[in-house]
């Protein structure tokens, strides 16, 4: 749920304008990102940014990242926005392969890291964690209007959960259709599908009707 920016519930926070406001992201928030192509085993996977427009919006309504943020990105970037979206397609497909290869115990692929890295290297820093509206949200120093700014709760929480306890936990869908990531936090670290309402009874169904009496 995003939070308001308009203003800051403690007095002892510094004054900050809304621009420089982030929600504080989700460790999950960066296998979303990741997830935003799904369907990846089928003939033709799914893509949710067709356009540079589609990735500000999510950017906008699932990372939090202010308007004014999203909007100055467009205006800076308006002459060369298919590189803009190309660079932002290649670090999610970097992170699906870094999660991918975790959730497979394998090692992941140098190069993936050294993307990821070089995002990270300008990412927006963090600079103080404000409290407005009963909710936590980073003021950010010295963001300008790029890419690695507009993706910087990505890569937040992507290097969040990389370095924390939570990552032995991430899986992907055993369809192999789907391919989708989730983190397991069932009690014996069993699940299987991202979603048994979904892929659990495709399975099942599948299970049924191939059945040898």
């Amino acid at each position: 749920m995003l939070v308001r920016y308009d203003r800051v519930m403690s007095k002892t926070q510094p004054s900050v304008t809304t621009d420089c406001l982030i929600p504080a992201p989700p460790e999950t928030l960066s296998i979303d990102f990741a997830n935003t192509l799904y369907w990846r085993g089928a003939d033709t996977p799914t893509e949710t940014f067709g356009t540079l427009d589609d990735l500000l919006t999510w950017c906008r309504e699932q990372a939090g990242v202010p308007a004014g943020l999203a909007d100055a990105c467009r205006v800076r970037d308006k002459d060369d926005e298919p590189a803009m979206l190309a660079r932002a397609l290649a670090l999610r497909e970097a992170l699906y392969r870094l999660f991918h290869a975790q959730a497979e115990q394998r090692e992941p692929h140098a190069d993936d890291l050294a993307l990821l890295g070089g995002f990270l290297a300008e990412a927006a820093p963090r600079v103080a964690l404000a409290r407005i509206d009963g909710a936590y949200a980073w003021r950010i120093g010295g963001a300008g209007a790029t890419l690695e700014a507009l993706l910087s709760p990505v890569l937040w929480s992507a290097i969040d959960l990389l370095g924390g306890a939570r990552l032995a936990k991430v899986k992907r869908c055993a369809n192999d259709a789907c391919q989708w990531l989730f983190i397991d936090d069932s009690k014996n670290g069993s699940r299987r599908w991202c979603s048994m309402s979904s892929c659990g009874n495709r399975a099942k169904a599948y299970r049924h009707y191939h059945k040898v009496d």
